[in-house]
């Protein structure tokens, strides 16, 4: 689950992380008392959305030439104009697609007093079977770029989970932005919290860029993107009420009711598949014949014919589906489970695109009975290459 940068601040500020004052608004109404409750003579208005590159993000309706979704203001005035201008714009970003977010939040900041700007982040670093750190000296960039032309300056530091972050790891992390004095001795302690923050709170991405140093020669978290790991949130109703379901798919919330694990992607062929490993398989190869899938779906190996009903339902309300690819195999799943749950759906919501359907393992025989007695136009497949081909060339004519 994702957050907003301005509740991922304040998750890490009740750690003691230092974070600038601000305040978030939802309604134009709201914004007169947040700027003046900062002391300025600076106020920053953060586009809140849950995607990345706001800052070079344009607005659809402001034009190409308009400022991004983070601006720096020099007056209240100019602050209260540039929230009139965001909130409840549609802010395209290299990571929204062109459809773009609108923004329904706002995050009017203090400013500050920079210096340097550094790269952070946290992650599961499966290479080493550890939590790590990725440091760099060049924040306020793309990372990525950075790691493809200059990767010398991206330095990874793994935490042994049984010791935690020692001040030995911390010190490391600082050697690596190359820290002295005052910032120094703050940042060996941050680094520490941070850690902490991402292990008592199960996340599964924690990224500050940029992690700043100002010219007073102080550490601060000038931003921040936070992720935690669904499957641990039972344990935290703290961070649940975090929650913004309209920044999410609403074929993904559909399916999280159903405990389905689903991506939508931009593609054009559906799929339903059971099990993470099959299911990446079964988009490779869809690419590999040259078409697009148009989800990631893993119905589980326990799946009940209404959460296969369900999974088939979300899948056809996807506008861009022009054909759905079925590919089961039994093991702890029932294949006549799949079929029954396919024959339900189509019947609730009807079939208009090309089916193709490859069941193999348990109960294969009972379910391709199902499929070939529900009178279904069926493209019927032997194994996943097969299946793949003739889903393409359904699609594709």
């Amino acid at each position: 689950m994702n957050i907003h940068e301005y509740q991922a601040k304040e998750v890490l500020k009740g750690f003691g992380a230092p974070v600038a004052k601000g305040v978030a608004i939802t309604q134009l109404s709201e914004a007169d008392a947040a700027i003046a409750a900062l002391p300025g003579p600076v106020w920053v208005v953060k586009s809140q959305i849950h995607a990345g590159g706001r800052g070079k993000g344009t607005f659809k309706e402001l034009g190409k030439d308009a400022k991004g979704g983070v601006r720096v203001s020099f007056s209240a005035e100019e602050a209260l104009a540039n929230v009139n201008e965001m909130l409840g714009k549609t802010l395209v970003t290299k990571q929204t697609g062109p459809a773009g977010k609108q923004v329904n939040r706002l995050y009017i900041e203090d400013g500050a007093n920079i210096e340097r700007e550094l790269y952070l982040s946290i992650l599961v670093d499966r290479e080493n079977g550890k939590t790590s750190f990725v440091a760099s000296t060049e924040g306020g960039m793309d990372i990525e770029t950075v790691a493809e032309e200059t990767p010398e300056l991206i330095h990874t530091i793994g935490i042994t989970a049984s010791k935690g972050c020692t001040t030995q790891d911390a010190e490391r992390i600082a050697d690596a932005y190359k820290l002295t004095g005052s910032a120094r001795d703050q940042g060996i302690e941050l680094f520490k919290t941070l850690y902490e923050a991402f292990t008592s709170k199960d996340m599964s991405l924690l990224e500050i860029n940029p992690l700043i140093v100002t010219k007073e020669n102080d550490i601060q978290v000038l931003d921040a993107k936070v992720s935690f790991d669904s499957n641990a949130l039972f344990r935290h109703p703290d961070i649940m009420e975090y929650r913004d379901i309209t920044e999410e798919d609403e074929k993904e919330i559909e399916a999280s009711k159903f405990d389905l694990a689903y991506i939508a992607l931009d593609g054009e062929i559906g799929c339903m598949v059971n099990g993470a490993g099959l299911a990446m398989a079964t988009m490779d190869i869809i690419k590999m014949y040259g078409a697009e899938p148009a989800n990631f779906l893993d119905v589980g190996g326990g799946a009940t014919t209404e959460k296969v009903t369900a999974a088939f339902k979300i899948i056809t309300s996807d506008p861009k589906v022009k054909g759905i690819l079925v590919n089961i195999f039994g093991g702890i799943m029932r294949c006549d489970v799949i079929a029954q749950g396919v024959v339900q759906a189509v019947k609730d919501v009807g079939l208009e695109v090309p089916l193709v359907v490859r069941l193999e393992g348990t109960k294969v025989n009972e379910g391709k009975a199902i499929i070939n007695e529900s009178g279904l136009n069926v493209i019927a497949a032997d194994d996943l290459d097969d299946a793949a081909q003739k889903i393409v060339k359904a699609v594709k004519g």
